[in-house]
């Protein structure tokens, strides 16, 4: 079995070193003034970078290999969609004709920075003022289909995630029959949803173009007495065609009664903008669990990445995935229980 802990290769991230990312800035008359800050990525490198004329700007260098050239322009195109939309989304800036450049084997973008802080999600009237925005972007989303960008489903997310760590011996043996069966039952119980692909489940629900990646990292909340205070939605990274729900459920969390609340907050907002099928209610647990198991996918194939062992020292050990068994025990419970509804 390949461990966590095995030596690691070469990988191209080691290349990009603080030289390297401002003589790439620089192709663009971009100038660096030396101030540099990593911003929190472990799926990109992203900087925060202090330009000579006083200007600050964000510099995304793509992971090689996750998305084509191709898929990268779609989430470009998406974003300044948004933002031509008066959406509050940061859309990268088109400097000399594109908005995606490379340099010493990278692809890049920049994007203008945009300071805040997390939002206050127990607080109903932020909810609401999200809930908003979150119908604007499915409003500019379902004008038109992804062509590139793939779609969030059963199996991408779950069956392709599981045979991948099962194919590459990534689980410890003395629980990897156990895993397997937790993980193939809780698939079993989302392949009876819309989530599974059968037309016949997903009946009329609409998929359209989505954030993607809609948790409380990615909203960006400024002061209300600013101009434009308020939400702004970063980071399309993770942009793909699914169902709308996909970019509610992860802004709820505590108890049930929390998390209904918090709900109603959203959708408060949501509606008077856009209608949402309550159906979609449904997904919200089946979407839950495809994380969980997308994301044990997404440490194990990332862990020659030298920024993921640092970050992620209790990934891989016979008791993080005891823990991920009972965490797929207790979404199978969960997916079995009525859905929240308001």
């Amino acid at each position: 079995m390949t461990t966590p802990g095995a030596a690691m290769a070469h990988h191209p991230y080691e290349s990009l070193t603080p030289d390297v990312v401002l003589d790439a800035l620089a192709t663009l008359g971009l100038h660096g003034d030396g101030r540099l800050q990593a911003l929190s990525s472990y799926e990109n490198r992203v900087y925060q970078v202090h330009l000579e004329d006083r200007q600050v700007v964000v510099a995304k260098f793509y992971r090689p290999g996750r998305w084509s050239t191709e898929q990268i322009l779609e989430e470009h195109a998406f974003s300044r969609e948004l933002v031509q939309g008066e959406v509050p989304a940061v859309a990268p800036l088109e400097l000399n004709d594109a908005t995606l450049h490379r340099h010493a084997g990278f692809e890049f973008s920049v994007s203008p920075y945009r300071g805040g802080r997390a939002p206050e999600l127990d607080d109903f009237e932020v909810l609401e003022w999200i809930g908003r925005f979150l119908a604007r972007i499915h409003t500019v989303g379902a004008a038109k289909p992804f062509k590139e960008r793939p779609a969030l489903d059963l199996q991408s997310f779950g069956i392709a995630s599981r045979d991948w760590l099962l194919r590459n011996d990534k689980i410890p043996l003395d629980v990897q029959r156990d895993w397997e069966v937790a993980c193939t039952e809780a698939l079993e119980m989302i392949a009876a949803t819309a989530l599974g692909g059968d037309a016949d489940k997903i009946g009329e629900l609409r998929q359209l173009r989505l954030h993607g990646d809609c948790h409380p990292g990615n909203i960006l909340w400024t002061p209300t007495d600013r101009p434009d205070g308020g939400p702004h939605f970063v980071d399309l990274d993770d942009a793909r065609t699914g169902f709308a729900v996909q970019d509610l459920w992860m802004l709820l969390s505590g108890d049930r009664a929390q998390r209904t609340g918090q709900l109603s907050g959203l959708l408060e907002g949501y509606e008077q903008f856009r209608s949402f099928d309550r159906r979609e209610l449904a997904l919200i647990e089946p979407l839950r669990t495809l994380r969980l198991i997308h994301y044990s996918a997404w440490l194990a194939r990332r862990w020659q990445d030298p920024i993921f062992p640092i970050n992620f020292p209790w990934f891989g050990s016979s008791d993080y995935w005891k823990g991920q068994i009972q965490m797929l025990q207790d979404q199978c419970e969960a997916m079995a229980e009525e859905p929240l509804y308001c």
